[in-house]
């Protein structure tokens, strides 16, 4: 027996999720499927991400320990409204080898065409992950034609040698940062320079 995860959600606290529920919870009964547990977001928009949404990040805690087999909600922009966090999830979703059903869409991926068009979502994904790569390699190459430098900046030679200093005093590499007001990470650097 397939197990189910029904997972709601409001924008708003005056909002109530029983539509959404009652008409999946019947569609779940009708096709003999298992409900583990409902999961419901109040008043929190789907722009924010799978950490800002308490149900939502234990919905998918509970998909990660296999509790669940298929994952059930009313629409796609219920699991959210941002397409680099919707293509997250379809990729996790996938890669967890867990089934989809969103009513509105008509997409159930336990049948033949319902896996279809999860895959050409995936494809869509893909094609979006690659284009917004491109920008991005675009954008840091305008950026170093214009003489811009890229990465972390630089600390100073004063910096560099108050660090030294403190290392050859042999304190440690936290206090020295803590000391200096620079990152743990700097610190480490610049005395693996020094070598």
């Amino acid at each position: 027996m397939q197990r189910v995860a029904i997972y709601t959600r409001v924008s708003t606290t005056d909002q109530t999720t029983e539509n959404q529920y009652l008409e999946l919870k019947s569609i779940a009964d009708r096709q003999g499927w298992e409900m583990v547990d409902h999961y419901q977001d109040f008043g929190v928009s789907g722009a924010k991400g799978r950490d800002q949404r308490a149900e939502f990040n234990r919905l998918w805690k509970d998909a990660t320990q296999r509790k669940i087999d298929i994952i059930m909600t009313w629409s796609v922009d219920r699991l959210g409204r941002s397409l680099q966090n919707l293509v997250s999830f379809l990729g996790d979703v996938n890669a967890l080898g867990l089934n989809l059903y969103i009513h509105q869409q008509g997409m159930d991926t336990t049948t033949p065409s319902g896996r279809a068009m999860f895959q050409m979502c995936g494809v869509f994904a893909e094609f979006e992950r690659s284009m917004i790569q491109e920008r991005v390699k675009a954008g840091l190459a305008r950026a170093k034609a214009k003489g811009i430098t890229l990465g972390r900046p630089k600390v100073s030679k004063k910096t560099e040698v108050a660090i030294l200093a403190l290392r050859s005093e042999n304190k440690g590499i936290r206090k020295i940062a803590a000391e200096l007001k620079v990152g743990v990470s700097t610190v480490t650097r610049i005395i693996n320079e020094q070598g």
